[in-house]
């Protein structure tokens, strides 16, 4: 299958009332499939939670899981901080729903989980769908809750083109991703790291087949219809409003190499939509800097969150 090179390949409920599947302390001594919250329309979302300190929440891409955030996770735990990661519904190893793959759901199950294991002054981080995941929490949820945030190769504002929008990208690209996660989507789901996602079609890259075979895993965890859902839902939703709501201080992150979530439609708008944003543009980077370059990200965001 062709994979278009300039093209994304991504990242109403009121937030429900949930508790720790598990008695214990969350995150410490139990099994790590009793590490759930169960939210108010039965939906199992997984999560990991590690350490001590501020807590630093962390909100993963399309199609993946908590496990994406593997770098930043052991960075930030050693740094001192609590960090969390949960699988979004419908994805890795929260329930398999057939339902509530919108960004509403999304942030009433992120506003659920920081409830039931009563976070404050928390960070929130979000890459690419996960970003918009984040923005819609806090905008609708978490003010309270929340110190600052931090979006990377974020979706928001607004990926898809419209008479408000009309540099955004059409409708038939959303429409490619469906078919092809329809026909194949285990080919589809190797397709996508091995060249765009990472830049990894880019003349003299250093390809990972690891990182690319750890997508794959992610991306297969996950639901089918949760996977097809959320295209619409990371495409189509505006976070117009939700940002401009928003008033913590914001960290913007984007590479201008960017082949699935276009900067300057992306990362520079939200910043001008934000009230107190700060935006950084990495020259050269891909989609998933995170993982390609985990030293520079962790490092930015440290200082940030210490400013």
């Amino acid at each position: 299958m062709a994979v278009p090179l300039a093209m994304p390949f991504l990242s109403t409920a009121d937030a429900s009332t949930a508790a720790p599947a598990n008695s214990l302390k969350p995150g410490i001594g139990d099994s790590p499939m009793k590490n759930t919250i169960t939210t108010k329309d039965g939906v199992e979302i997984f999560y990991k939670d590690w350490g001590s300190g501020q807590p630093i929440v962390f909100s993963h891409g399309w199609p993946l899981s908590a496990d994406d955030w593997d770098a930043q996770m052991m960075f930030f735990l050693q740094h001192g901080f609590r960090v969390i990661a949960h699988d979004r519904r419908g994805h890795g190893r929260s329930s398999q729903t057939a339902d509530g793959h919108d960004m509403d759901h999304y942030a009433a199950d992120l506003a659920a989980l920081t409830e039931a294991l009563d976070l404050h002054d928390a960070v929130h981080i979000g890459h690419s769908t996960g970003g918009g995941e984040v923005a819609r929490y806090v905008a609708r949820h978490g003010q309270k809750r929340t110190a600052k945030l931090v979006l990377v190769s974020a979706v928001p504002p607004i990926m898809l083109k419209t008479a408000n929008n009309p540099d955004g990208l059409p409708i038939e690209v959303f429409d490619g991703l469906r078919k092809a996660s329809l026909d194949n989507r285990a080919q589809f789901f190797l397709d996508v790291p091995t060249g765009p996602f990472y830049g990894f079609n880019r003349a003299n890259a250093k390809v990972s087949q690891g990182i690319i075979q750890n997508w794959w895993r992610q991306g297969m965890m996950g639901g089918a219809k949760a996977h097809y859902d959320c295209i619409k839902a990371f495409s189509e939703t505006d976070f117009t409003d939700d940002l401009k709501q928003i008033s913590q201080p914001a960290l913007v992150l984007h590479g201008d190499d960017d082949q699935i979530v276009p900067y300057k439609d992306a990362g520079v708008l939200s910043a001008k939509l934000l009230k107190n944003a700060t935006l950084k543009i990495y020259p050269g980077y891909p989609h998933g800097m995170l993982t390609t370059h985990p030293d520079v990200l962790n490092a930015d965001i440290l200082a940030f969150i210490k400013a």
